[in-house]
């Protein structure tokens, strides 16, 4: 008899991928709040349509019935919530959205009214920061490139569509490619990052070789291996 052939186990292939959310911290009276949510979307019609929205409840104190009418009152306007935090999770029934915790503040710069395109006009394709991306701060350019003149601090994330570029140390973690650009590298000057990833394949601290620790190093895919080695 011939012996059974076992199924070979496929690796399970994670991918990363971050969303910015608006948080809205509702003040008293609510209704006067609500009247604020009203007149900006008044200003810009759709500014708040499909796009992640969690409430901030810990400037209010809202009964269970309280908080499951401002959601009502936020899903009327087309807004949808998609988590809420500041609040007991006693307080929140299983229909409601979930508690989340471990949000980290990043900049949401309001977008510029849309103009009319021209062949002259050219969407940016990489993002130069002057200024250290500090811990805790988020950076996100789907769009290409990101090059950062400063360091990277712990507990950061830069999160690029194309290649990311560190001329100071990356402490934190560093996605690039995650648009499915596989070709997209990570470069920097001091290599002390937590995470690295392109295109869904990561390495953490750990799997980084400990020779190539504060000195400077490069990622890139090589098949369906992450690769990092000395930047000569």
């Amino acid at each position: 008899m011939e012996a059974a052939v076992k199924p070979q186990r496929q690796m399970v292939r994670l991918r990363g991928r971050s969303y910015v959310a608006f948080v809205f911290t509702p003040t008293v009276p609510v209704q006067d709040w609500l009247h604020e949510i009203d007149a900006t979307i008044a200003r810009s019609p759709g500014f708040f349509a499909g796009r992640p929205v969690v409430i901030d409840l810990s400037s209010v104190d809202l009964s269970q019935s309280g908080i499951g009418h401002l959601l009502t009152s936020l899903q009327d306007r087309n807004i949808r919530v998609l988590g809420i935090e500041g609040v007991e999770e006693a307080k929140l029934t299983a229909m409601m959205p979930p508690l989340l915790s471990g949000g980290r503040s990043c900049v949401v710069e309001p977008s510029a009214p849309k103009k009319a395109e021209t062949k002259a006009e050219a969407k940016p394709t990489s993002l130069l920061l002057e200024n250290p991306v500090r811990s805790g701060q988020t950076v996100i350019f789907p769009e290409g490139d990101i090059t950062i003149l400063g360091s990277v601090g712990s507990g950061a994330e830069v999160v690029a569509g194309g290649s990311i570029h560190v001329y100071g140390a990356l402490r934190g973690r560093a996605m690039a490619g995650v648009n499915g650009h596989t070709s997209a590298r990570i470069y920097c000057q001091k290599i002390e990052a937590e995470l690295l990833a392109i295109d869904g394949f990561y390495q953490t601290a750990d799997d980084i070789d400990a020779a190539l620790r504060g000195k400077p190093a490069q990622a890139f895919l090589q098949g369906n291996t992450m690769r990092i080695t000395a930047l000569n």
